[in-house]
């Protein structure tokens, strides 16, 4: 029987998917184009995605053939196409699966994308859920920031009648997983039981240890036999330890841990293991102002206090002699078992250096150092013994009338210089720079400059009692302010650099002084 055309019209259009706005339709892609993904819907013409609906992954993969599930949106957008969405068909099963869950009480897996007011902000499956900050975990959580971009489980906790919020907890399942660990810890739990543990939080008096649905508390006294300021110089927060069960409570739920007691107590024998004068190698562990503490065994440090660590005189700080973590000898000073000290000198190892300095030195001999530092009444200079001799500045020049030793030596100049006395009771040795030649003021001076003479200087400094000025080889000579002549009308002042000249009016070879005047000097031109 032949079919008219109305039946033929009718008969083509149900073979295709009834398709309406707000559909959830199942689609195939066509083609991949640059800003959209056409899809056959199976309908008289396809439809279309935006590009932008696809992550730069999902773009990769993507390929002709490939099943969607998509929701209508427009059955004839402004071009006369079906826009579709694949975001929308997501959400759409997202929320039947959220309800499904609430209805179950299952847990379903969510990503935290961003901090808000109040919680964070979770994304299942392209539904946006709500995290309050009370059900984000067992414990407050001070870096939020650390759980974005984490994957996790959640419990649906609320969704509104018009699926537009969700309200999820972390916490419910962490307190679940936590009961039941609990049951499992309480069986192990006995003084003196070994268990293992996780370190949940540090504090100044101890660490809290989770150990399965359980805390316990370990006192800091009970981390180590040795020194301990703080107890994250042992542990760091999420360290799997193993700790002992010191005494257990189990009408309050309280258990007390040890750490230390794992192993025996070292300061028991430590007189008849290290007795006074032993020698022993250690590690560097700390640094303090005060000295450094070195580590014989586990457990067990003495100090080495900062006037044992060098024979320096003025002692440096100990970093600048030792750094953590370097192996060191020295020497057991004292041993105090009751108060659990132990005291150490590294110096020891080492013969004095003032020993040296007595067998290699004697006075007048001649050495060579470097300028160490300057200070207002001299120089110190360094040996190679690693002592400090003193130049005090009255020996560093025979003539020149030196208000600070800066004005001839700098730190770290290199210089010779005689040994004037060596005190190595006082642990003292006197150096003289001026002593390098002979004391002119015996004969040089007074051939040279005498009574009467008239000299030529150079101005050094101008004082209130006088004109100092540098004469011939360096010797200075001070014109008397009663003995000098004003400029005439339209001179300079004098300045310190003129050349000038004057008349020696007092040689005081005692005091080492030469007075000059400016009076009775010949001008030039005359």
């Amino acid at each position: 029987m032949e079919m008219n055309n109305n039946e033929m019209e009718r008969l083509y259009a149900e073979s295709f998917q009834k398709v309406s706005e707000g559909a959830l339709l199942s689609g195939k892609v066509l083609a991949i184009k640059q800003d959209v993904i056409i899809v056959d819907i199976g309908y008289k013409s396809e439809g279309y995605i935006r590009s932008d609906e696809f992550t730069e992954e999902e773009l990769m993969a993507l390929k002709t053939g490939d099943a969607l599930e998509v929701y209508v949106e427009n059955m004839r957008d402004s071009e006369g196409m079906i826009r579709l969405s694949k975001e929308r068909a997501s959400k759409i099963k997202t929320w039947d699966i959220l309800e499904k869950s609430l209805e179950e009480g299952s847990d379903i897996e969510g990503k935290i994308v961003e901090k808000t007011k109040g919680g964070l902000n979770v994304d299942i499956g392209g539904v946006r859920a709500f995290l309050p900050g009370s059900q984000i975990d067992t414990k407050i959580i001070k870096d939020l920031d650390s759980l974005i971009g984490q994957k996790l489980s959640f419990r649906i906790l609320k969704i509104n009648n018009k699926r537009s919020n969700v309200i999820v907890s972390r916490r419910a399942i962490i307190e679940e997983e936590r009961a039941v660990q609990k049951g499992q810890t309480l069986t192990k739990i006995r003084e003196g039981a070994l268990l293992p543990g996780i370190v949940k939080n540090i504090l100044d008096y101890g660490v809290f240890v989770d150990l399965g649905g359980i805390d316990g508390l370990l006192h800091i006294s009970d981390i180590s036999w040795g020194r301990i300021s703080h107890p994250s110089e042992f542990f760091a927060v999420g360290d799997d330890i193993e700790v002992v069960v010191l005494k257990y409570d189990a009408e309050k739920e309280r258990v007390t841990l040890g750490y230390k007691q794992k192993k025996p107590d070292p300061w028991v024998h430590i007189e008849e293991k290290y007795p006074a004068g032993k020698r022993i190698a250690g590690k560097v562990v700390s640094i303090t102002d005060y000295g450094a503490f070195i580590e014989l065994e586990e457990g067990l440090e003495g100090l080495v206090h900062i006037s044992e660590i060098d024979w320096l005189p003025r002692p440096k700080h100990p970093s600048k002699h030792l750094s953590i973590g370097e192996m060191v000898e020295a020497v057991v000073l004292k041993v105090d078992k009751d108060e659990r000290k132990l005291s150490l000198s590294i110096k020891q190892t080492k013969p004095s250096p003032w020993e040296l300095i007595s067998e290699r030195y004697q006075p007048g001999q001649r050495i060579s150092g470097k300028v160490k530092s300057i200070t207002d009444f001299g120089v110190f200079v360094g040996l190679p013994e690693g002592i400090d001799g003193l130049i005090h500045i009255s020996d560093l020049s025979w003539t020149k009338h030196i208000k600070h030793p800066s004005e001839l030596l700098k730190k770290s100049q290199k210089i010779d210089a005689v040994i004037l006395s060596i005190d190595a009771a006082n642990e003292k040795i006197a150096l003289g720079l001026k002593q390098l030649e002979e004391d002119p003021w015996h004969e040089v001076i007074p051939a040279r400059f005498k009574l009467g003479d008239e000299v030529a200087g150079k101005v050094l400094r101008i004082s209130d009692f006088g004109i100092f000025i540098e004469m011939e080889g360096g010797v200075e000579g001070l014109i008397y302010s009663s003995e000098i002549i004003p400029p005439s009308e339209g001179e300079e002042p004098i300045k310190e650099g003129d050349e000038i000249r004057a008349r020696i009016i007092r040689v005081d070879l005692e005091e080492r002084k030469i007075g000059l005047s400016m009076k009775h000097v010949k001008r030039a031109g005359e």
